[in-house]
């Protein structure tokens, strides 16, 4: 019982709940919707995206637990309650589940591209396992580089099913309406992508700024630590101004839709959750303020994908 509740704890699963949720929701309240209206049907059929969703979660689990393996030490000064790995489950057995994870999940990618021959699949799933492992080993502890990288596999958790309807829009003389159809999917896609992207560099430098004792003290090169926490809030303001100028842009472009729904869900569970991050950032200064920060980011995130909802009942 106490191997299920570390492992558990190992491989983040609100984490790969939320991978999970994210794929699914964009599937059955975009792509399907979108298509639906002129009479089509995704590429990727029901069984093909549970096999897609289920290799997305095994690869992302395997990345957690090599990140824990190689941050016995650092863990040990920032978060000594959440570390397993030497404690529970030993560092072999880290090692092996996740070569296990990982292989299951290249297996399922594997068989997904040659059912649906798209290899991009697979090439996209098995480039993911070496970044994740690459990201753990060394580009967490570089400036810049490790936040970038996970931000981009953050936002590839969209575009990967995205990516299916782009190649039928490039691969296929269908009518104008069909074409169009696949077309607004990639944009809102895009749109996703995008959010998925920026929200993630935000909390990923304040994860840095909440992580500097035990990076710090392993030599890690991290924006903090390099730049400084003051220049760090400076790189964080930018991105959430950014992100909250494109959201309120977007809103407003609804508006004349009249989605009322959507654009007060958008103000009240998005945007001025942000602003409060904005707020509260200058003033954070211990590492508590920043794990409170990274919360409230990662709770913008969840609802943030959770708008997906409204183009079932919108589109």
């Amino acid at each position: 019982m106490r191997f299920t509740a570390a492992l558990i704890k190992l491989i983040r699963l609100p984490n790969l709940f939320f991978i999970a949720l994210t794929q699914l929701l964009f599937y059955y309240a975009v792509v399907v919707p979108v298509l639906k209206q002129v009479g089509h049907t995704p590429e990727l059929n029901e069984i093909h995206l549970y096999l897609l969703v289920a290799a997305s979660v095994l690869i992302a689990a395997a990345g957690y637990i090599i990140n824990d393996y190689f941050d016995i030490n650092i863990d040990e000064v920032n978060k000594p309650r959440r570390n397993v790995v030497d404690q529970v489950i030993s560092r072999r057995w880290a090692m092996l589940l996740h070569f296990i994870f990982s292989g299951i999940g290249l297996l399922i990618s594997l068989y997904l591209s040659w059912k649906t021959s798209h290899w991009y699949i697979v090439i996209t799933n098995f480039l993911c396992i070496g970044l994740l492992f690459g990201y753990s080993l060394a580009l967490k502890r570089k400036l810049l580089s490790g936040n970038i990288l996970i931000s981009l596999l953050t936002a590839w958790v969209v575009l990967i099913i995205t990516s299916s309807e782009a190649f039928y829009l490039y691969n296929t003389a269908a009518d104008s309406l069909v074409l169009e159809a696949h077309r607004k999917i990639i944009r809102i896609g895009n749109l996703y992508a995008g959010f998925a992207f920026i929200s993630s560099l935000i909390r990923e430098a304040i994860k840095d700024m909440e992580d500097m004792d035990g990076d710090a003290k392993y030599g890690c090169r991290t924006m903090p630590i390099v730049w400084g926490v003051n220049t760090s809030k400076v790189y964080v303001a930018v991105w959430l101004v950014v992100l909250i100028a494109i959201l309120v842009i977007v809103q407003f472009y609804v508006l004349q839709f009249r989605w009322w729904m959507p654009v007060t869900y958008s103000f009240v569970l998005i945007i001025a959750p942000m602003l409060y991050i904005f707020y509260r950032l200058f003033s954070a200064t211990r590492p508590a303020d920043f794990h409170h920060l990274s919360g409230w980011i990662k709770a913008v995130m969840f609802t943030g994908i959770l708008s997906m909802i409204f183009f079932y009942f919108y589109i």
